[in-house]
């Protein structure tokens, strides 16, 4: 089974080191990630709540600390929005949040691993809907995967299963997914989670942009991509058109992906744009850092930082530590500093 993003799990503490000119905070390291936390509140190889980046944390007494304002004499009611995110205290990164299991309400008797996500009610923050998304017609069709990389801090593992391999670093465009297929001989054009029907709506006017009935008709493929422009994300790579930009093409048929190489043929036959390629190389050999290294850069023709990369190898592997296709994301450090609500 594919691995699931745990928004809220039990992690150890790997690493505690100080900061530089602060005397109340050090950071802690789990996993990939790593957190500022207040000197002295845990100690090294325990156990501990991590809620990562875009997690929201439930209406509950444990948590509501998060969104007090200082001084106030009762909790403040929690902002529509509020969500954990990346910060910059004191010049060192915090990505994401940590406590104590019994601040967090947590027993001791959890694994390091553990998936504790829906025992404390923790959502995932969901962006607002870009405009024109259009109406329910249907699920998402059960024959395509979905589309949800790992971040890459929550799988460090993953890298020494690339290590060697010929791989390519793909643009994250910042807008919204989305699915093309045929099911039942109609085609389907769909968000992250639902088929649209079809209309006056985001999803039918790229269909229809890019003939994407005739291009798929009689096939058993499906066509997955980021729906970027005008409207949808704040728009920051400055398009002016609504545009598709394909990051994946599947065979319903076998259960496969095309390789990089057979996606940008199967592109260039069908006048679509691929993900513009960031950077590749004949033998995989990165760090955790120098991907959110590489991460960092600007949509061509803006200032605007780019959401970050998606790394995989040249032709499709399985892995075992993701559980199905070799795929991850490395987000943009500078990009989610610069996020606003």
């Amino acid at each position: 089974m594919m691995k699931q993003r745990a928004l809220a799990s039990i992690a150890r503490i790997a690493e505690l080191s100080p900061i530089a000119g602060a005397d109340r905070i050090e950071l802690a390291r789990v996993a990939g990630w790593q957190c500022v936390v207040k000197k002295g509140e845990f100690k090294l190889g325990e156990l501990a709540v991590y809620l990562e980046i875009d997690a929201v944390p439930p209406e509950r007494s444990e948590f509501s600390w998060l969104w007090q304002q200082k001084g106030a004499t009762a909790p403040t009611p929690r902002p529509v929005t509020f969500r954990i995110r990346t910060l910059r205290l004191r010049g060192t990164l915090s990505q994401g949040l940590l406590m104590p299991l019994s601040q967090a309400g947590v027993s001791s008797d959890v694994r390091e691993g553990d998936d504790v996500t829906e025992k404390l009610q923790v959502t995932k923050y969901e962006p607002p809907a870009p405009s024109g998304m259009g109406e329910w017609r249907a699920g998402f069709p059960s024959l395509v995967p979905k589309t949800d990389e790992m971040r890459v801090q929550a799988v460090p593992d993953v890298l020494a299963e690339l290590k060697g391999q010929p791989f390519l670093a793909t643009v994250k465009m910042d807008g919204t997914s989305s699915t093309f297929v045929f099911v039942d001989g109609a085609l389907h054009a769909c968000g992250r989670n639902h088929s649209i029907l079809e209309g006056e709506n985001l999803y039918w006017y790229v269909a229809k942009k890019y003939r994407l009935a005739e291009v798929l008709a009689g096939s058993s493929l499906a066509i997955q991509g980021e729906i970027v422009g005008p409207g949808v994300q704040k728009n920051p790579a400055g398009l002016k058109d609504k545009s598709l930009f394909v990051f994946n093409v599947y065979d319903t048929r076998t259960g496969e992906h095309l390789s990089d190489d057979e996606l940008r043929a199967f592109c260039s036959k069908h006048s679509l744009e691929p993900v513009p390629v960031a950077f590749r190389g004949d033998a995989f050999d990165e760090t955790v850092e120098s991907l959110l290294q590489k991460a960092e850069g600007v949509y061509a023709g803006t200032t605007n930082q780019r959401e970050g990369i998606v790394v995989r190898p040249v032709k499709p592997m399985r892995s075992t530590v993701l559980g199905g296709r070799l795929s991850f994301k490395a987000i943009s450090n500078r990009y989610l500093l610069d996020e606003r609500d």
